[in-house]
């Protein structure tokens, strides 16, 4: 009866041949490692976010006089509703950590490059629409630390020329924070922009089973006939419409093997969400801040105010910079740079393990300057924050211009034409 239940479906949903194609039968190269985990633990956080975003909404007031209040009431009067609410708080902090380790494997590895610019140019939409989301959603709580997070960064718009003041005005929709913006974010937090996350998401992973994934030796694991044995060729059964496109070797189904392989890395990475959102879930002021447990006050301002740990990056380039215009140019352009990353590597070679010990350096320097930036981002401006920031930020673009100049004829080793074990 299943059976003749599905092949009903079929004749009209292709339900059997989406699953075959994207999942059953996806050819994943046989030389995955940790790395590869990042991508499926990515989805893994994203259906948290959007399950206990939905349950937190049922109890939530989006009103300047209500906000705070009916945080604490979720906190304290809901059933398991300090557990809804540290799954979601944890679990954006929780994202970002998983997105940042899932962009660096592309870096690494070299997966921004041809054929899958779009891939990676799907990756930084998504990476950006992330962004705009948990800014969003950080005004929400109606804390004093997002009430003054979001009057210092919704106020940078105010230095575009000519356009900034009215810009200003129209994105918090009232002269000053008010309840006016928190519904406003209220709407895009929970509608818009989940929404165009997904469709981000969905379009992500169609290009990815397009082009075919990456592995860490960086070679191509489409090949063409009887460059194997046949006993080895025809080893699994793969899907029509991929042995049609090209032979496979060097690939082994997605499922069950993979599929396994990422349940015990969500095993994993479970123990330690679980650990820090029953133990830790303030993560030392880094995930909720101290402020952010007193209602927002206009007249109020928090001795130090600092975005949340997964914007620092960025923040710290915006303060390095004197000018407000300057730093807002040059904070969107650092963005912009991880964009064009296709276009900067003019390397044919995609993994590190065969590039240049230059390249390595070159890799390690930025990683580094990455953190360093996001630590500063949530420190207090001085002297010698600001003259650290400002080399980690040289050093932070002075990675895609040095990879413009050496990638080119950069001295590399041999690459093997079968992926290794």
């Amino acid at each position: 009866m299943l059976a003749n239940f599905m092949a009903w479906i079929d004749k009209r949903l292709p339900v059997t041949d989406a699953w075959n194609k994207h999942v059953g039968q996806y050819p994943a190269p046989k030389n995955f490692n940790f790395w590869y985990f990042f991508g499926s633990l990515a989805m893994l956080v994203l259906v948290n976010q959007i399950v206990t975003g939905i349950w937190l909404t049922m109890n939530y007031e989006p009103s300047g006089d209500g906000a705070f209040a009916s945080v604490e009431y979720i906190m304290r009067d809901v059933d398991y509703g300090w557990l809804l609410r540290y799954m979601h708080s944890t679990g954006a902090s929780a994202f970002f950590v998983v997105v940042y380790l899932h962009m660096f494997r592309g870096l690494i590895y070299g997966s921004y490059q041809k054929p899958r610019e779009l891939l990676w140019i799907f990756g930084m939409l998504i990476y950006l629409v992330l962004m705009a989301e948990a800014f969003m959603g950080y005004l929400l709580p109606w804390g004093n630390m997002s009430y003054w997070g979001a009057q210092v960064i919704i106020s940078l718009f105010g230095a575009i020329p000519v356009i900034g003041d009215d810009l200003t005005t129209w994105i918090r929709g009232d002269y000053v924070i008010s309840g006016a913006t928190l519904n406003r974010f209220f709407a895009l937090h929970v509608i818009a922009l989940p929404l165009v996350l997904c469709v981000l998401v969905f379009l992500h992973i169609l290009a990815l089973h397009e082009v075919g994934s990456n592995n860490p030796d960086g070679t191509d694991i489409k090949k063409p006939k009887g460059s194997v044995p046949d006993e080895e060729q025809s080893k699994f059964k793969f899907h029509e419409h991929y042995t049609k496109k090209y032979d496979i070797v060097d690939a082994i189904p997605f499922h069950p093997y993979y599929s396994v392989k990422d349940i015990m890395g969500v095993v994993g990475f479970l123990i330690l969400f679980c650990w820090v959102m029953f133990f830790f879930p303030e993560g030392g002021g880094y995930f909720l801040e101290a402020p952010n447990f007193e209602p927002a006050n206009g007249l109020k301002t928090p001795e130090h105010i600092a975005p949340v740990w997964y914007f620092g990056p960025f923040y710290t380039i915006l303060r390095v910079v004197p000018d407000k215009l300057g730093g807002m140019i040059l904070m969107f352009a650092a963005i912009g740079m991880l964009f064009a990353l296709p276009w900067f590597d003019r390397g044919v070679v995609r993994s590190f393990r065969f590039r240049s010990k230059l390249h390595l350096f070159n890799l390690v320097q930025f990683a580094v300057c990455f953190v360093v930036l996001g630590y500063l981002g949530t420190q207090p401006s001085n002297f010698i924050n600001n003259l650290i920031g400002t080399i980690t930020t040289i050093g932070y673009f002075g990675f895609f211009i040095a990879l413009w100049f050496y990638s080119k004829g950069e001295n590399t080793k041999p690459v093997p034409e079968r992926v290794t074990k």
